[in-house]
């Protein structure tokens, strides 16, 4: 029997799909293209579902960064094909745009590990009623945030930014950054530009501290975030 091709769309080398790709092994095959130096599938109707990662760059930086405008192109026809799509820090803003909403930079950048904590529309999600607890850690790392889309439902938030976690149909913005272990944090802190805006904002002890938050959070984070990715690809993707 052929599995399902779900599409990872990376826009950093370092910046895979960690722990969600742990979770969906076995279950389904993942095709990832670079978007920043691979051209995107004519069509999304070939995949089953999307991964849209995270990155450096910031959804509004198609005047410079062409293949942005044109990543939100395509995943505004992936909704339109109700083809699913889970997007993960700027992954999720890609998909706010894609869904008309707003994004912007916030008051403030939120890096390290913080507690995130679900609505009560959580409770009853496809996906997130499979939390157990109302509040998890989870690794955050960005500066810009967005509106909550039209007809969309906000399943959590943390105490500097309201919109975390978003439910559009089939399709789920997660700004924050679950599938991020210690391993996939090492893999960041070992580019130059990454360790060097943790110090900037920080401190010099930065990449010590942080290194040890997310070992201490993993043993939440690793598990919740490929039981989630099983429940998005079980109830949302061939559900």
């Amino acid at each position: 029997m052929t599995r399902p091709t779900i599409l990872e769309l990376r826009h950093a080398e370092c910046e895979s799909s960690g722990t969600y790709g742990t979770g969906l092994a076995g279950l389904a095959d993942v095709r990832t293209i670079r978007t920043w130096r691979e051209n995107l599938p004519t069509d999304p109707r070939d995949f089953a579902g999307i991964l849209v990662m995270g990155g450096p760059m910031g959804a509004n930086d198609g005047a410079t960064l062409p293949w942005i405008d044109t990543e939100i192109a395509f995943l505004t026809a992936a909704v339109a094909a109700d083809v699913p799509i889970w997007g993960v820090c700027l992954g999720s803003q890609l998909l706010a745009r894609a869904l008309g909403a707003r994004v912007f930079t916030g008051p403030a950048g939120e890096i390290g590990v913080a507690e995130v904590t679900l609505t009560d529309d959580a409770r009853t999600d496809a996906v997130f009623s499979a939390v157990t607890e109302s509040t998890f850690p989870a690794m955050h790392w960005h500066y810009d945030t967005f509106t909550l889309p039209d007809r969309a439902t906000r399943l959590a938030g943390s105490q500097r930014y309201e919109n975390q976690l978003f439910c559009h149909g089939r399709n789920y913005g997660v700004q924050f950054h679950l599938e991020v272990d210690t391993d996939l944090l090492r893999a960041w802190l070992d580019v130059e530009h990454y360790r060097g805006e943790l110090v900037s904002a920080l401190g010099p002890g930065a990449p010590r501290s942080v290194a040890a938050d997310v070992a201490a959070a993993e043993t939440i984070t690793a598990p919740l975030a490929a039981t989630l990715i099983r429940r998005w690809f079980d109830a949302v993707v061939i559900g």
